[in-house]
């Protein structure tokens, strides 16, 4: 979907594979090489005792300043601490709907950063989620 803006995708997961219908799939140890040209990371990892913590205070390190951390999968691949500093520090930022630790606390200083998008986890929609998502947007101070 993001061809058509001409971004250059790069996929990444457990081994190898040759691409199908894109580029090729480079293995998860690729990442340390990966990472550092990325403007953007979208992580759609499960919570496997081998995805806990990929992204681990080394990985956001490494990504250049002002990309950005998509996380869409599950919180516990990613320090929340470490991301939490690199997007305070305003070298980074990130768009997530989870977190290590969920809820994620209304005192969490990702709630206050202007580089952090933060938007529930919903699998799906009922007939009590446009009501929810203006209950919860208008908190958020946008900029």
């Amino acid at each position: 979907m993001l061809e058509p803006f001409g971004c250059g995708l790069v996929r990444s997961a457990r081994s190898a594979r040759p691409g199908d219908a894109g580029p090729a799939v480079h293995p998860v140890r690729e990442l340390p090489s990966l990472l550092p040209a990325a403007d953007a990371v979208v992580l759609c990892a499960p919570p496997t005792e081998e995805t806990r913590g990929m992204f681990g205070a080394h990985r956001p390190a490494s990504l250049k300043d002002g990309a950005t951390l998509v996380n869409v999968g599950r919180g516990e691949p990613v320090d929340t601490d470490a991301l939490t500093r690199e997007v305070g520090s305003g070298r980074l930022r990130a768009a997530l709907d989870v977190a290590a630790l969920e809820p994620l606390p209304g005192a969490h200083p990702l709630w206050r950063q202007p580089e952090a998008l933060i938007i529930p986890h919903a699998g799906t929609f009922t007939d009590a989620s446009a009501k929810d998502s203006a209950t919860f947007l208008p908190r958020r101070s946008w900029r």
